[in-house]
């Protein structure tokens, strides 16, 4: 249990205490307007990056009567999914993920709870290897030494660092990470096809008796690459609605047709004078785990995965960036601009390769050059299949709707009174003024977020043990 602080002024208390409290500090919290501007930082869950606004909100009733006024400057949070940019909101991210992830498995939220019985696997798709990386060999419950004769602390930054950076396939590391998307795309279509074989049918015809649901995720590994994490749902043809799934697709045929499309999937990238052909295709390791219920497992069980513990290492990855330093995560302006990130040979490499590459007509279309602070990845990191669940915008609509519902209370207004509501904002900047005011700003980000898990809404639900 996490013990919720008191408030604002005892972690000021504590400043002052640990003789942090500078002059800078004691003259943001001397001004006159702070208690003005702590309410706005509050009310941006004491985001990093806030922008700042300017104008007023009103609300009228039929009657055209103004029940409610706001009008002066407000701050708005970020709302960037990584953790690296800004946790506050990252938090919020991954928990609006974890109930769209979980809905999928668990029902509500729109999703009917007979999808509890539907069949469900979470499979992991990697990357093919691109030549030796410095490992933490993990077998028999204990760690082995690298390639290189060494033995690794999980700390080391020598790890996912090739053993022979001149042998590396630098150029196939960026190209399979823009192709990437199509490589996922080619690989659904594939086990429906292959699905359909398995039951006798055409692929046209597979739609008549069954559907195949998703939602993914993709995650850096060490060595700078992408895999992707997939629930994988099968349901009836009307989708979670209507009749159950057929029964002849069991765990184990969807286990041996995900690992098979994976296998025969090829793309095959843009010809290049400058590089030749290159095929890509999915790494040797496809891993298909089965899904269980949450009803009646432990949430301390080790013994598998179950919807709620899938939720949350979904959500956790959705929210994690290159796993690099927060200059990777903002976007290269130029060639030099990659020298001076504070990241490893490693990386610089790959991006100095995306950027080589973006300037070749042939990979125009790719936008390496767009996307070199993600080592060449352009896809987006969460994708779902129309009807897997619910989506982030009805989520967030049903926020703002229980929002306004309290603020109807609160005025006394009936639940059937239509109201209408005027907004009239520019954007007057971004973030805060100077680093007294985002220190201060951390401190209500820390609030928040112990509150959050104070009251249950922290939502990382792990995953077995040795994963």
């Amino acid at each position: 249990m996490v013990a919720a602080p008191a408030g604002f002024g005892e972690v000021v208390a504590a400043f002052s205490e640990s003789g942090t409290l500078d002059p800078a500090l004691s003259h943001v919290l001397a001004r006159a307007n702070f208690d003005t501007w702590a309410g706005k930082v509050k009310a941006a869950r004491g985001c990093a990056k806030p922008v700042r606004m300017a104008g007023g909100s009103t609300v009228v009733d039929s009657s055209g009567k103004v029940v409610a006024e706001l009008s002066g400057s407000v701050f708005v949070p970020c709302k960037n999914r990584r953790a690296s940019v800004c946790e506050s909101c990252s938090a919020h991210y991954a928990h609006d993920t974890f109930h769209l992830i979980r809905a999928g498995m668990a029902g509500g939220k729109g999703v009917p709870e007979t999808v509890t019985g539907h069949l469900r696997v979470l499979a992991t798709l990697t990357a093919p290897s691109f030549g030796k990386v410095h490992s933490r060999p993990f077998r028999n419950g204990h760690v082995r030494r690298c390639s290189c004769g060494e033995l690794h602390s999980q700390y080391d930054d020598v790890l996912g660092t090739p053993l022979d950076p001149e042998a590396y396939d630098y150029v196939g590391s960026v190209l399979w990470q823009a192709h990437a998307g199509e490589l996922w795309r080619r690989f659904t279509i594939a086990v429906g096809r292959k699905l359909a074989r398995a039951l006798g049918l055409r692929p046209a015809e597979l739609r008549e008796v069954m559907r195949l649901s998703y939602a993914k995720v993709a995650e850096y590994q060490r060595r700078g690459l992408i895999h992707f994490h997939a629930v994988v749902r099968v349901d009836g043809p009307e989708g979670p609605d209507g009749p159950p799934p057929p029964a002849e697709v069991t765990g184990d045929l969807l286990t041996a047709v995900i690992e098979d499309a994976a296998a025969s999937v090829v793309v095959r990238a843009p010809e290049s004078p400058a590089v030749g052909v290159v095929e890509l295709t999915w790494g040797e390791q496809v891993d298909v785990e089965p899904i269980a219920a949450s009803e009646g497992a432990s949430e301390d069980s080790d013994g598998g995965w179950h919807d709620r513990r899938v939720a949350g290492y979904v959500a956790k990855y959705a929210t994690k960036g290159t796993r690099l330093t927060e200059g990777s995560d903002y976007r290269i302006r130029s060639a030099e601009h990659i020298e001076q990130l504070p990241i490893t040979e490693h990386h610089k490499q790959l991006m100095r390769t995306a950027w080589r590459l973006g300037g070749l007509p042939e990979y125009r279309e790719l936008n390496l050059r767009k996307w070199a602070h993600m080592l060449g990845f352009r896809g987006h990191f969460l994708t779902k299949s129309r009807r897997y669940s619910t989506t982030f915008g009805q989520i967030r609509r049903t926020r703002a709707e229980y929002r306004l519902d309290e603020q109807r209370e609160a005025l006394g207004i009936a639940d059937t009174e239509v109201l209408t509501v005027v907004n009239d904002w520019s954007m007057t900047g971004i973030g805060y003024h100077n680093d007294a005011e985002r220190r201060l700003a951390a401190v209500f980000a820390e609030l928040h977020l112990a509150r959050r898990k104070l009251d249950g809404q922290d939502d990382d639900g792990g995953g077995p043990h040795g994963r």
